[in-house]
């Protein structure tokens, strides 16, 4: 039986903090180890529990430490906090993680897979390809407006940029001219970028049989399938498709006291991306009466008579977001039932 029943680690860019509790909760041990130091002192410990916050980096070291035999806990950060006493260092916060971990009520994080975290890295690097891309559309614009050109926004307009200042009959200097080339060459070169990185996706998604199915929902593109194949670490962490769509912040934000219950907007938690791809989604399918009657029956237009725009959209949503965990879970297609 090993000594430690479980240690919390601290994890940090380059060293971390290693606190060891016993069956007792007693500290048996306190380390401070580089990276690589950390690798080899859980490749000699006994088989035993690790406890980690689900930041950057955990998920790598989780898998290192099951191929150790080691059981691994990972916890949100926001639930360990509630532990730390007193002042807050390094070696206080492995002590509360190890102490968290040991909760019976505690709530934790599946560990992701490598493919999982390929797909969170594809689309960040989309992303900031297409935040590029717009930056780079505006400095065009503010090039343009300072020399009394206002161009219009929009990729139609991008397209035929040169075309549209020909037809404005100014007069530009060279210079300028070359300026606005290289800057829309770096715009053309990005659209190739973003999609090099949607093929990307594509390819994993054709090797993953949830993001087949999870594409038979109405709304759901390769997007979305990606984003919750990769958010969701396992559907099981979830009892219901209640609790996912609740974690994902697609319920209303409860202010409740002294019997009085108050339920506001949405509440907005958990994964960011997530919701607003499957808000994405439910859009998508609000805009066509016809789709949505098809496959929602009479209860989504009824709703839109009776109910604001957006209140509609994010009950959509809701809705679709329990759907997915319904595919994901029972690992079958989306089918019309009503």
């Amino acid at each position: 039986m090993s000594v430690a029943k479980v240690i919390g680690i601290d994890l940090g860019k380059s060293t971390f903090h290693l606190i060891g509790h016993d069956y007792a909760g007693r500290e048996v041990f306190r380390h401070k180890y580089s990276r690589a130091k950390l690798v080899d002192f859980l490749s000699v410990q006994e088989s035993t529990t690790i406890a980690m916050e689900a930041c950057c980096g955990a998920h790598w070291l989780a898998r290192k430490c099951k191929e150790f035999g080691h059981e691994v806990k990972l916890i949100p950060a926001q639930y360990v906090k509630p532990y730390v006493k007193s002042h807050k260092n390094d070696y206080i916060d492995a002590d509360a993680i190890a102490e968290a971990a040991t909760r019976p009520n505690m709530r934790f994080v599946s560990v992701k897979t490598e493919e999982a975290q390929l797909g969170i890295v594809i689309r960040r690097v989309r992303s900031g390809y297409i935040k590029e891309r717009t930056a780079c559309m505006n400095r065009i614009g503010s090039i343009l407006l300072e020399f009394g050109l206002s161009f219009p926004r929009g990729h139609h307009q991008m397209k035929n940029l040169f075309q549209w200042i020909a037809d404005q009959n100014e007069v530009l200097p060279p210079l300028l001219i070359a300026e606005l080339t290289t800057q829309y060459e770096y715009y053309n070169q990005l659209n190739v970028w973003i999609k090099a990185q949607e093929d990307k996706l594509l390819a994993l998604n054709k090797e993953n049989d949830i993001a087949k199915l999870l594409q038979t929902i109405p709304g759901v593109g390769p997007m979305t399938a990606s984003c919750c194949i990769s958010a969701v670490g396992s559907p099981q962490d979830f009892d219901n498709g209640r609790n996912f769509a609740a974690w994902l912040g697609l319920v209303p934000f409860q202010y409740s006291t002294g019997g009085n219950p108050r339920m506001l907007g949405i509440s907005k938690r958990g994964n960011k991306e997530l919701r607003e791809l499957f808000i994405h989604a439910a859009r998508a399918v609000m805009w066509r009466d016809k789709t949505a009657e098809k496959f929602f029956g009479t209860w989504l237009i009824d709703l839109k008579c009776r109910k604001p725009f957006n209140v509609a959209l994010v009950a959509l949503a809701n809705k679709i977001a329990r759907i997915a965990w319904s595919v994901m879970t029972k690992k079958k297609p989306f089918e019309i039932r009503f």
